[in-house]
Protein backbone atom coordinates (compact mmCIF):
# COMPACT_ATOMS: atom_id res chain seq x y z
CA UNK A 1 0.00 0.00 0.00
CA UNK A 2 1.34 3.29 -1.11
CA UNK A 3 2.41 6.42 1.84
CA UNK A 4 -0.86 8.36 1.30
CA UNK A 5 -3.38 5.82 1.10
CA UNK A 6 -1.57 4.67 4.59
CA UNK A 7 -2.60 8.19 6.03
CA UNK A 8 -6.07 7.97 4.90
CA UNK A 9 -7.36 6.37 7.60
CA UNK A 10 -7.52 9.46 10.08
CA UNK A 11 -9.77 11.05 7.32
CA UNK A 12 -12.06 8.56 7.25
CA UNK A 13 -12.25 7.39 10.79
CA UNK A 14 -12.73 11.85 11.23
CA UNK A 15 -15.97 11.76 8.76
CA UNK A 16 -17.57 8.29 10.10
CA UNK A 17 -17.56 9.75 13.61
CA UNK A 18 -18.82 13.47 12.40
CA UNK A 19 -22.20 11.32 11.47
CA UNK A 20 -22.43 8.84 14.02
CA UNK A 21 -22.07 11.13 16.78
CA UNK A 22 -24.55 13.80 14.98
CA UNK A 23 -27.35 11.65 15.48
CA UNK A 24 -26.98 10.60 18.54
CA UNK A 25 -26.50 14.32 19.91
CA UNK A 26 -29.74 15.22 18.00
CA UNK A 27 -31.93 12.73 20.43
CA UNK A 28 -30.90 15.78 23.35
CA UNK A 29 -31.08 18.56 20.94
CA UNK A 30 -34.51 18.14 19.43
CA UNK A 31 -35.96 16.45 22.50
CA UNK A 32 -35.84 16.42 26.08
CA UNK A 33 -32.59 15.81 28.08
CA UNK A 34 -33.76 15.40 31.14
CA UNK A 35 -35.36 11.83 30.97
CA UNK A 36 -33.52 9.30 32.75
CA UNK A 37 -30.81 7.72 30.68
CA UNK A 38 -33.15 4.12 30.67
CA UNK A 39 -36.41 5.83 30.93
CA UNK A 40 -39.16 5.66 28.24
CA UNK A 41 -38.57 7.99 25.03
CA UNK A 42 -40.41 6.69 22.32
CA UNK A 43 -44.17 7.99 21.74
CA UNK A 44 -44.85 5.44 18.54
CA UNK A 45 -43.90 2.93 16.97
CA UNK A 46 -41.11 5.12 14.75
CA UNK A 47 -39.84 6.57 17.37
CA UNK A 48 -39.39 3.33 19.05
CA UNK A 49 -37.42 1.98 15.67
CA UNK A 50 -35.02 5.04 15.13
CA UNK A 51 -34.15 4.81 19.17
CA UNK A 52 -33.13 1.08 18.88
CA UNK A 53 -31.16 1.95 15.60
CA UNK A 54 -29.48 5.39 17.18
CA UNK A 55 -28.47 3.12 20.55
CA UNK A 56 -28.06 -0.07 18.90
CA UNK A 57 -25.59 1.53 16.24
CA UNK A 58 -24.42 4.66 17.44
CA UNK A 59 -24.42 5.34 21.12
CA UNK A 60 -21.23 5.55 23.14
CA UNK A 61 -19.54 3.95 19.69
CA UNK A 62 -19.10 7.27 17.72
CA UNK A 63 -18.00 8.62 20.83
CA UNK A 64 -15.17 5.99 21.57
CA UNK A 65 -13.95 6.55 18.07
CA UNK A 66 -14.10 10.54 18.68
CA UNK A 67 -11.78 10.19 21.49
CA UNK A 68 -9.42 7.56 19.78
CA UNK A 69 -9.15 10.15 17.38
CA UNK A 70 -7.84 12.63 20.01
CA UNK A 71 -5.38 10.72 21.12
CA UNK A 72 -4.37 9.62 17.46
CA UNK A 73 -4.00 13.42 17.37
CA UNK A 74 -2.20 13.82 19.70
CA UNK A 75 0.86 11.37 18.43
CA UNK A 76 0.57 13.60 15.10
CA UNK A 77 0.81 16.95 17.11
CA UNK A 78 4.09 15.51 18.94
CA UNK A 79 5.72 14.46 15.13
CA UNK A 80 4.95 17.74 14.10
CA UNK A 81 6.36 19.82 16.98
CA UNK A 82 9.89 17.47 17.16
CA UNK A 83 9.99 17.65 13.10
CA UNK A 84 9.42 21.68 13.54
CA UNK A 85 11.64 21.86 16.78
CA UNK A 86 9.11 23.35 18.66
CA UNK A 87 8.49 22.76 22.68
CA UNK A 88 5.90 20.57 22.99
CA UNK A 89 4.91 21.19 26.28
CA UNK A 90 3.94 24.58 25.51
CA UNK A 91 2.32 23.58 22.47
CA UNK A 92 -0.24 21.04 24.25
CA UNK A 93 -0.75 23.26 27.06
CA UNK A 94 -2.08 26.00 24.65
CA UNK A 95 -4.24 23.43 22.87
CA UNK A 96 -5.86 22.01 25.88
CA UNK A 97 -6.75 25.91 27.52
CA UNK A 98 -8.07 26.40 23.28
CA UNK A 99 -10.38 23.65 23.92
CA UNK A 100 -11.47 23.81 27.19
CA UNK A 101 -12.38 27.61 26.13
CA UNK A 102 -14.15 26.34 23.10
CA UNK A 103 -15.78 23.09 25.19
CA UNK A 104 -16.93 25.69 27.69
CA UNK A 105 -18.48 28.39 25.23
CA UNK A 106 -20.38 25.77 22.83
CA UNK A 107 -21.78 24.01 26.39
CA UNK A 108 -23.03 27.23 27.61
CA UNK A 109 -24.51 28.60 24.09
CA UNK A 110 -25.27 25.85 22.66
CA UNK A 111 -25.39 22.65 23.92
CA UNK A 112 -24.98 21.19 27.67
CA UNK A 113 -23.45 18.09 26.44
CA UNK A 114 -20.19 18.90 25.15
CA UNK A 115 -17.29 16.67 24.58
CA UNK A 116 -14.60 19.23 24.29
CA UNK A 117 -14.35 20.30 27.96
CA UNK A 118 -14.31 16.85 28.68
CA UNK A 119 -11.27 16.43 26.32
CA UNK A 120 -9.23 19.66 28.09
CA UNK A 121 -9.42 18.05 30.97
CA UNK A 122 -8.40 14.15 30.41
CA UNK A 123 -6.45 15.14 27.61
CA UNK A 124 -4.31 17.22 30.74
CA UNK A 125 -3.86 13.97 31.86
CA UNK A 126 -2.89 12.02 28.91
CA UNK A 127 0.14 14.57 28.37
CA UNK A 128 1.45 12.66 31.42
CA UNK A 129 1.67 9.42 29.76
CA UNK A 130 3.35 11.38 26.44
CA UNK A 131 6.32 9.07 26.48
CA UNK A 132 4.77 5.59 27.86
CA UNK A 133 5.72 2.20 25.62
CA UNK A 134 2.91 1.35 22.95
CA UNK A 135 2.40 -1.67 25.22
CA UNK A 136 1.29 0.06 28.31
CA UNK A 137 -0.50 3.06 26.73
CA UNK A 138 -2.54 -0.54 25.09
CA UNK A 139 -2.89 -1.96 28.71
CA UNK A 140 -3.93 1.23 30.23
CA UNK A 141 -6.08 1.76 27.90
CA UNK A 142 -8.16 -1.55 28.09
CA UNK A 143 -8.15 -0.84 31.47
CA UNK A 144 -9.53 2.11 32.11
CA UNK A 145 -12.15 1.63 28.84
CA UNK A 146 -13.22 -1.91 30.81
CA UNK A 147 -13.49 0.37 33.66
CA UNK A 148 -15.72 3.04 32.49
CA UNK A 149 -18.32 0.64 31.84
CA UNK A 150 -18.38 -0.54 35.56
CA UNK A 151 -18.52 3.39 36.66
CA UNK A 152 -21.00 4.73 33.65
CA UNK A 153 -24.06 1.86 34.27
CA UNK A 154 -24.58 2.45 37.39
CA UNK A 155 -24.09 5.87 37.26
CA UNK A 156 -26.68 6.55 34.09
CA UNK A 157 -28.98 4.03 35.39
CA UNK A 158 -29.84 4.94 38.98
CA UNK A 159 -30.07 8.77 37.21
CA UNK A 160 -33.17 9.94 39.70
CA UNK A 161 -35.73 11.06 37.76
CA UNK A 162 -35.82 14.99 37.12
CA UNK A 163 -38.90 17.58 39.00
CA UNK A 164 -41.72 17.93 37.35
CA UNK A 165 -40.63 21.70 36.97
CA UNK A 166 -37.17 21.52 35.56
CA UNK A 167 -38.84 19.08 32.60
CA UNK A 168 -41.71 21.88 32.35
CA UNK A 169 -39.14 25.09 32.40
CA UNK A 170 -37.08 22.88 29.61
CA UNK A 171 -40.32 23.20 27.84
CA UNK A 172 -41.08 26.34 28.61
CA UNK A 173 -37.59 27.83 27.35
CA UNK A 174 -37.24 26.18 24.25
CA UNK A 175 -40.75 26.27 22.97
CA UNK A 176 -41.11 30.04 23.96
CA UNK A 177 -37.57 31.61 25.52
CA UNK A 178 -35.43 33.77 23.20
CA UNK A 179 -32.03 33.03 23.03
CA UNK A 180 -30.94 34.69 26.38
CA UNK A 181 -33.13 32.42 28.29
CA UNK A 182 -32.11 29.45 26.17
CA UNK A 183 -28.34 30.24 27.13
CA UNK A 184 -29.15 30.91 30.62
CA UNK A 185 -31.12 27.84 30.95
CA UNK A 186 -28.17 25.76 29.05
CA UNK A 187 -25.53 27.07 31.42
CA UNK A 188 -27.10 25.81 34.55
CA UNK A 189 -27.44 22.30 32.64
CA UNK A 190 -23.56 22.18 31.79
CA UNK A 191 -22.74 23.10 35.09
CA UNK A 192 -24.57 20.97 36.74
CA UNK A 193 -24.04 17.60 34.52
CA UNK A 194 -20.07 18.49 33.90
CA UNK A 195 -19.11 16.94 36.82
CA UNK A 196 -21.23 13.62 36.39
CA UNK A 197 -20.11 14.00 32.60
CA UNK A 198 -16.33 13.75 33.48
CA UNK A 199 -17.04 10.21 35.28
CA UNK A 200 -19.50 9.06 32.94
CA UNK A 201 -17.73 9.71 29.84
CA UNK A 202 -14.22 11.19 30.88
CA UNK A 203 -12.67 7.41 31.87
CA UNK A 204 -13.48 5.61 28.95
CA UNK A 205 -12.32 8.94 26.67
CA UNK A 206 -8.78 9.09 28.13
CA UNK A 207 -8.69 5.17 27.39
CA UNK A 208 -9.52 6.02 23.79
CA UNK A 209 -7.15 8.08 24.06
CA UNK A 210 -4.19 6.00 25.13
CA UNK A 211 -5.42 3.49 22.42
CA UNK A 212 -5.22 6.43 19.77
CA UNK A 213 -1.92 7.42 20.85
CA UNK A 214 -0.60 3.92 20.94
CA UNK A 215 -1.72 3.58 16.95
CA UNK A 216 0.55 6.54 16.11
CA UNK A 217 3.83 5.18 18.09
CA UNK A 218 3.15 1.59 16.58
CA UNK A 219 2.68 3.34 13.10
CA UNK A 220 -0.67 1.22 12.74
CA UNK A 221 -2.64 4.47 11.64
CA UNK A 222 -0.41 4.74 8.75
CA UNK A 223 -1.41 1.02 8.12
CA UNK A 224 -4.86 0.49 7.12
CA UNK A 225 -3.76 -3.07 6.29
CA UNK A 226 -2.26 -3.63 9.64
CA UNK A 227 -3.32 -7.14 10.88
CA UNK A 228 -5.00 -6.01 14.10
CA UNK A 229 -6.96 -4.00 11.91
CA UNK A 230 -8.07 -7.13 10.15
CA UNK A 231 -8.84 -8.48 13.68
CA UNK A 232 -10.71 -6.41 14.65
CA UNK A 233 -13.24 -6.02 12.17
CA UNK A 234 -13.49 -10.15 11.96
CA UNK A 235 -14.09 -10.66 15.97
CA UNK A 236 -15.38 -7.47 17.26
CA UNK A 237 -17.63 -6.32 14.10
CA UNK A 238 -20.35 -8.53 13.62
CA UNK A 239 -20.26 -9.79 17.49
CA UNK A 240 -20.29 -6.33 18.72
CA UNK A 241 -23.03 -4.37 16.77
CA UNK A 242 -25.18 -7.83 16.79
CA UNK A 243 -25.13 -7.60 20.46
CA UNK A 244 -25.77 -3.82 20.50
CA UNK A 245 -28.95 -4.14 18.79
CA UNK A 246 -29.98 -7.00 20.71
CA UNK A 247 -29.37 -5.05 23.64
CA UNK A 248 -31.13 -2.25 22.01
CA UNK A 249 -34.08 -3.94 20.87
CA UNK A 250 -34.06 -5.17 24.92
CA UNK A 251 -33.78 -2.04 26.00
CA UNK A 252 -36.72 -0.37 24.03
CA UNK A 253 -38.83 -3.44 23.77
CA UNK A 254 -38.17 -5.10 27.14
CA UNK A 255 -36.60 -4.87 30.23
CA UNK A 256 -35.37 -1.36 30.04
CA UNK A 257 -32.62 -1.35 32.36
CA UNK A 258 -30.75 -4.58 31.37
CA UNK A 259 -30.89 -3.66 28.35
CA UNK A 260 -29.36 -0.14 28.49
CA UNK A 261 -26.95 -1.86 30.67
CA UNK A 262 -25.78 -4.21 28.32
CA UNK A 263 -25.79 -1.52 25.27
CA UNK A 264 -23.34 0.53 27.57
CA UNK A 265 -21.01 -2.62 28.02
CA UNK A 266 -20.86 -3.58 24.53
CA UNK A 267 -19.94 -0.34 22.92
CA UNK A 268 -16.34 -0.84 23.06
CA UNK A 269 -16.36 -3.72 21.33
CA UNK A 270 -18.27 -2.52 18.46
CA UNK A 271 -16.09 0.40 18.44
CA UNK A 272 -13.03 -1.52 17.74
CA UNK A 273 -15.13 -3.30 15.26
CA UNK A 274 -15.71 0.27 13.36
CA UNK A 275 -12.47 0.85 13.38
CA UNK A 276 -11.65 -2.21 11.25
CA UNK A 277 -13.94 -1.81 8.81
CA UNK A 278 -12.83 2.34 9.04
CA UNK A 279 -9.67 0.56 7.94
CA UNK A 280 -10.73 -1.26 5.37
CA UNK A 281 -12.47 1.41 4.17
CA UNK A 282 -9.35 3.73 4.05
CA UNK A 283 -8.23 3.38 0.13
CA UNK A 284 -7.12 5.77 -2.29
CA UNK A 285 -10.54 8.47 -3.13
CA UNK A 286 -11.35 9.53 -6.10
CA UNK A 287 -11.39 13.62 -6.87
CA UNK A 288 -14.81 14.05 -4.59
CA UNK A 289 -13.84 11.92 -1.59
CA UNK A 290 -10.48 13.47 -1.42
CA UNK A 291 -12.61 16.95 -1.31
CA UNK A 292 -14.82 15.63 1.12
CA UNK A 293 -12.45 13.76 3.39
CA UNK A 294 -10.46 17.50 3.22
CA UNK A 295 -13.35 18.92 4.03
CA UNK A 296 -14.18 16.10 7.23
CA UNK A 297 -10.94 16.61 8.39
CA UNK A 298 -12.19 20.35 9.79
CA UNK A 299 -13.88 18.09 12.41
CA UNK A 300 -13.97 20.84 14.86
CA UNK A 301 -15.93 23.09 12.39
CA UNK A 302 -18.16 20.54 11.96
CA UNK A 303 -18.94 19.01 15.14
CA UNK A 304 -19.38 22.91 17.03
CA UNK A 305 -21.38 23.59 13.52
CA UNK A 306 -24.03 20.82 14.06
CA UNK A 307 -25.09 22.16 17.54
CA UNK A 308 -24.64 25.98 16.00
CA UNK A 309 -27.28 24.59 12.99
CA UNK A 310 -29.60 22.23 15.36
CA UNK A 311 -30.12 23.82 18.47
CA UNK A 312 -31.52 26.75 16.23
CA UNK A 313 -33.46 24.85 14.31
CA UNK A 314 -35.56 23.18 17.61
CA UNK A 315 -35.27 26.19 19.84
CA UNK A 316 -37.81 28.76 19.67
CA UNK A 317 -35.62 31.81 18.50
CA UNK A 318 -34.99 29.82 15.35
CA UNK A 319 -37.40 27.38 13.42
CA UNK A 320 -39.15 26.01 16.55
CA UNK A 321 -39.09 22.37 15.75
CA UNK A 322 -38.43 21.10 19.24
CA UNK A 323 -40.56 17.70 20.00
CA UNK A 324 -42.34 18.90 16.97
CA UNK A 325 -40.62 16.23 14.62
CA UNK A 326 -40.62 12.53 15.04
CA UNK A 327 -36.44 11.05 16.07
CA UNK A 328 -36.41 9.39 12.26
CA UNK A 329 -37.32 13.41 10.81
CA UNK A 330 -34.67 14.43 12.91
CA UNK A 331 -32.03 11.80 12.59
CA UNK A 332 -32.48 13.19 9.24
CA UNK A 333 -32.22 16.97 9.70
CA UNK A 334 -29.03 16.08 11.46
CA UNK A 335 -27.24 14.12 8.75
CA UNK A 336 -28.75 16.58 6.33
CA UNK A 337 -27.27 19.70 8.32
CA UNK A 338 -24.03 17.41 8.22
CA UNK A 339 -23.69 17.30 4.86
CA UNK A 340 -24.31 20.69 4.55
CA UNK A 341 -21.59 21.60 6.24
CA UNK A 342 -19.40 19.13 4.69
CA UNK A 343 -20.13 20.80 1.23
CA UNK A 344 -19.73 24.28 2.94
CA UNK A 345 -16.52 23.52 4.11
CA UNK A 346 -15.36 22.35 0.92
CA UNK A 347 -16.01 25.46 -0.93
CA UNK A 348 -13.98 27.39 2.40
CA UNK A 349 -10.93 25.27 1.51
CA UNK A 350 -10.85 25.70 -2.20
CA UNK A 351 -9.67 29.10 0.04
CA UNK A 352 -8.31 28.67 3.38
CA UNK A 353 -6.46 25.56 3.89
CA UNK A 354 -8.34 25.18 7.96
CA UNK A 355 -11.13 25.13 9.16
CA UNK A 356 -12.33 28.00 10.84
CA UNK A 357 -12.46 26.45 14.76
CA UNK A 358 -8.85 24.82 13.95
CA UNK A 359 -7.71 28.45 12.99
CA UNK A 360 -9.01 29.78 15.96
CA UNK A 361 -7.55 26.70 17.94
CA UNK A 362 -3.97 26.90 16.36
CA UNK A 363 -3.74 30.79 16.80
CA UNK A 364 -4.63 29.60 20.50
CA UNK A 365 -1.94 26.57 20.44
CA UNK A 366 0.71 28.35 18.69
CA UNK A 367 0.29 31.63 20.57
CA UNK A 368 3.87 33.36 20.90
CA UNK A 369 5.07 30.94 18.06
CA UNK A 370 5.73 31.63 14.17
CA UNK A 371 3.83 28.81 12.69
Amino acid sequence: MSGSARALMPDYLRLFALFGIVVVNVQFIAFSALHGFAGPLAETAGDAVALWLVNGLALLKTYGLFSFMFGVGLGLLMRSAARRGLAFGRIYRNRMIGLLILGVAHGCLFFPGDILAIYAVTGSILYLFRNWTVRRLVRIGAVLIVAQVFIAAPLLLAAPETPADIVELERSVLTKGGFLDAVLFRSVGFAFIMPSFLLVQGVAALGWFCLGLAAVKSGMIDEADHPLWRRGRIWCLLPGVAVSLAASAVWQWGAAIPGAAVTIAVAPVATLGYLGLIARLARPPGPVMARVLAAGGSSLSVYLGQSIVLSTLFSAYGLGLWEQVDRFTAVAIAIAVTAGLITALMIWHTRVALGPMERVLRKITYAGKRT
